[in-house]
């Protein structure tokens, strides 16, 4: 496998800049070549945000981006300007101090983005408006019976498999528990949502109702003293924590299936856990960087087959204390049955946290092509593949080659942003977890996208209201909801 990374220069004339109320500057474009294939990142385009203290039309504080699908068939372009729509799905809700019985839900946006020309900076006033977001619906997520479903720590609660529907985590109000991390829209108007606690991948209709579910892999099952146990040590009011706080094996505390796409032709959907499995070095942050990719054949929506599994190495980096540390990965965005993009991050920095400055905020290119398929081998029971973190030797990982440093200083500075102090709202916040795609719709770029980047922002404002009660986030941060927007180039790539 051959990765080259190279840098090209380019000059706005000043005449175009001046047309363009921009200022010229010198920009690299960054690319990297796999296999003879060349990807550019051509850099930010466009940054809007929605105020941390929006809420939807149920009164409730608007939670931004745990997982977003772009309306590839609202996308349109007029000008210089397009417009279209976007699901965001949330996670739990606002989870300061254990969980909460919110409500699962999906938000509807109405996106209309003018972008500024690659490698140019926009006048001041224009830095961070070239992404006009408009909360337009909100719609409910209900289990197969109608019934609420709630962000609450199943704890130990398992609703038994019946109707078609596997073992399922059920809070101790008696509601399915859902944290929904990644979202991918289907043709019949439904989508495919994934979790954290199962971690399960989740059919709904149209209209929010559960029609299927999905288990993982045993190796993925979250396991307490030989028991299934959804609980993430996270629990509801009255509740006491789970015995022991981690599962034995399986997926780690809050470590689920945070990343879900569907491969461009619609016949595969590639779902990849957050970081790796207890017994795969999950148990420690410095040794869990090989997580695990499935990818099923979704000829039949409701019954998801396996088909592969990879391991897929996390990028390490040296922490602010000099130590080894992996960036979990926070969404996936498919290119090809065998390579999406992965977007990983670090933890506990940006505005709203402790720290200032991220080390790692990445979207980079994972590619299977290689990679030894371990589906219904003897790694997906009870043998790690990856024993103390160390991928066993018969086994030959994914490729991970850098794409995209979201934390690039001189490409934030042209929209206003920075990483790191001062610790204010133009600090990225910490937690970017949605991607989605759009085309740019250029004769003249036949293989340029928009890559759009939402962060989830917890619902931390100071003048929150969920399930009936008004709250003050921690921290005293208002963390609106911000989307990022790059150009890319992606030969053989197409966005349906």
């Amino acid at each position: 496998m051959k990765h080259v990374r190279s840098t090209s220069l380019s000059l706005l004339p000043a005449a175009l800049a001046f047309l363009l109320a921009t200022t010229a500057v010198s920009f690299a474009d960054s690319s990297v070549t796999i296999d003879g294939t060349t990807f550019v990142n051509k850099g930010r385009v466009g940054i809007g945000r929605i105020p941390a203290n929006q809420r939807d039309k149920f009164g409730e504080t608007f939670g931004s981006g745990s997982g977003m699908s772009v309306d590839a068939k609202s996308w349109t372009r007029d000008g210089d300007t397009y417009k279209g729509s976007l699901w965001l799905l949330p996670d739990r809700g606002y989870n300061a101090v254990g969980t909460t019985d919110y409500r699962p839900r999906i938000n509807t946006i109405d996106i209309q983005l003018t972008p500024v020309a690659p490698g140019t900076t926009p006048s001041a006033d224009k830095q961070q408006s070239s992404v006009q977001a408009k909360l337009a619906d909100t719609l409910m997520l209900v289990d197969d019976k109608g019934a609420d479903t709630t962000g609450l720590d199943p704890m130990d609660g398992v609703r038994p498999a019946a109707g078609g529907m596997p073992d399922l985590p059920q809070a101790p109000n008696g509601k399915i528990s859902l944290d929904n991390e990644a979202i991918v829209r289907l043709p019949d108007g439904g989508m495919f949502i994934s979790d954290e606690y199962g971690p399960y991948i989740y059919r709904f209709s149209a209209d929010g109702h559960l029609v299927s579910a999905t288990q993982p892999p045993a190796a993925l099952l979250p396991m307490r003293k030989g028991k299934l146990s959804f609980a993430s040590n996270n629990p509801g009011p009255g509740e006491t924590a789970p015995t022991p706080k981690d599962p034995d094996t399986g997926r780690q505390n809050n470590q689920g299936l945070e990343g879900m796409s569907m491969t461009p032709d619609g016949k595969f959907l590639i779902a990849v856990l957050q970081s790796a499995t207890r017994q795969d070095g999950g148990d420690s942050g410095s040794t869990r960087q090989n997580t695990r990719a499935l990818v099923y054949d979704a000829a039949d929506l409701n019954h998801l087959k396996l088909v592969h599994e990879y391991v897929v190495p996390l990028p390490v980096f040296t922490d602010a204390k000099g130590k080894k540390a992996v960036a979990a990965q926070s969404e996936v965005l498919a290119l090809s049955p065998t390579s999406f993009l992965m977007l990983a991050r670090d933890s506990g920095n940006g505005y709203g946290q402790p720290g200032d400055k991220s080390l790692y905020r990445s979207i980079d290119i994972v590619d299977v092509s290689a990679a030894t398929d371990i589906a219904g081998t003897d790694f997906d029971g009870v043998k790690p593949v990856a024993p103390k973190g160390v991928v066993d030797p018969s086994v030959k990982p994914a490729t991970l080659t850098q794409f995209i440093d979201i934390n690039d200083s001189a490409d934030l500075a042209r929209f206003g942003l920075h990483n790191g102090a001062p610790n204010d709202r133009n600090n990225l916040s910490e937690k970017w977890e949605a991607m989605g795609i759009a085309k740019v719709i250029d004769p003249n770029l036949p293989n340029d996208y928009f890559l759009f980047v939402a962060n989830d922002n917890d619902f931390l404002t100071q003048d929150g209201f969920q399930v009936g009660t008004a709250y003050k986030g921690d921290g005293g941060a208002d963390v609106d909801t911000m989307f990022q927007v790059f150009q890319v180039t992606l030969p053989g790539f197409s966005a349906k």
